[in-house]
This record gives C-alpha cells, sequence and structure tokens, in this order.
C-alpha cells in the first residue's frame, strides 16, 4: 500500500479473501471492487484470481 509517501506491505495474501480483508482495513470502501484495477492492486507471479502454492 501506498499512504503518505511511503510503501507499506500489508501481508501476504493466499486468496481474493484475503485481498479484501487488508484493503479493508487499510480502509478502502470497495475493497472487493478494486481487485481488477491495476491503480489498487499489483499482481505477481501469476495472473490476477490465481492462488496456487510455489
Amino acid at each position: 500500500m501506498h499512504s503518505h509517501g511511503r510503501d507499506e506491505i500489508l501481508g501476504t495474501a493466499y486468496s481474493d479473501h484475503d485481498l479484501v480483508v487488508f484493503l479493508q482495513a487499510a480502509g478502502v470502501d470497495d475493497p472487493g471492487g478494486v481487485l481488477d484495477d491495476a491503480r489498487w492492486v499489483e499482481w505477481r507471479g501469476g495472473r490476477p484470481h490465481e492462488w496456487r502454492t510455489a
């Protein structure tokens, strides 16, 4: 998360639900609605919404 001029890691998400919980805790009004918005979520290591163990 980028806030007040700095980046902060909220945690590691293992599902869309985890990500929604992190965003909600960070004060995002519609956390489920921003999952596909690249301004809010940067998907790494795979395609969006694909959750698998490494």
